[in-house]
């Protein structure tokens, strides 16, 4: 039977673009760990992006992940409107340079070497994983304002 892990993550930025941060909580079983990190100048949706890419890329072996996020820029990018940007080299309906699509291809490669399943929780709700990410997001944000630079767990 394959390993499965829980991943709640969260980005935050004070400001859009500002220093953002990230933060993950990876659970299988009895075994959790809390991942964090941030940027100087980013935005909310990069720091979101770049939560769930640590998060997979913490794992040491394929596994079956539930990935869940408080983003539907997220959930909706990984699970449906990636197709269409990939299909039409990396550029949106209208044509447009698709938004953060470095990320979106890190996301991409990450997520292959696992069986993912995709789900969005509301954020802000008491949902108890997703409030813990936010805080270890907006650690990852103060952390920056302190130091001035990119922080990394």
């Amino acid at each position: 039977m394959q390993e499965e892990v829980d991943i709640y993550t969260d980005g935050a930025c004070s400001g859009n673009p500002g220093p953002g941060g990230w933060g993950a909580i990876l659970r299988s079983g009895a075994h959790e760990k809390e991942i964090w990190g941030g940027e100087p100048a980013t935005t909310n949706n990069r720091m979101e992006l770049l939560a769930v890419i640590r998060a997979l890329n913490t794992l040491k072996r394929p596994v079956s992940v539930r990935v869940h996020t408080d983003s539907q820029y997220v959930q909706k990018g990984i699970s449906e409107w990636i197709h269409g940007w990939k299909a039409r080299g990396w550029k949106t309906a209208a044509k447009a340079p698709v938004k953060n699509a470095d990320l979106w291809r890190a996301l991409d490669e990450a997520r292959e070497r696992h069986q993912v399943k995709w789900l969005w929780v509301r954020g802000h709700s008491g949902h108890a994983e997703n409030e813990r990410a936010d805080e270890l997001a907006r650690r990852g944000v103060d952390a920056v304002r302190k130091t001035g630079a990119a922080v990394e767990p």
